[in-house]
């Protein structure tokens, strides 16, 4: 249990890391970093996984590019639901889906190694 609360911190984290980054990516503190953190991970479970499954083939032939353009179409979504994470754009969108999939990678590594 206290991992899993660990890791939503870091992924709220991750979600203010890339509102610093990138234009048009906007949080609006750790409140509203939290609850996007669980918004978007709810719809990459549900929603994000359904359209994972059904775009799988154009995945491969775009060797997984396209799984970010999905996770910047969840990302787009989660904005329109949380008050205080605001995304406007595809671009920031697609941008934010890149550094948080770099920042998921980091932190899955850290928490494998506790």
């Amino acid at each position: 249990m206290f991992r899993l609360l660990i890791h939503w911190l870091l992924c709220a984290i991750a979600l203010m890391v890339a509102s610093k980054l990138i234009d048009g990516f906007y949080v609006d503190g750790l409140q509203s970093a939290l609850i996007a953190a669980v918004v978007i991970g709810f719809l990459n479970a549900t929603l994000g996984f359904m359209l994972k499954l059904i775009t799988f083939p154009l995945a491969i032939i775009s060797f997984g590019i396209f799984l970010l353009v999905i996770n910047a179409a969840m990302i787009m979504v989660a904005s329109h639901f949380v008050d205080g994470f605001y995304v406007y754009g595809w671009g920031p969108a697609f941008w934010g889906a890149v550094v948080l999939a770099a920042l998921g990678m980091i932190i899955r590594f850290v928490m494998k190694e506790e």
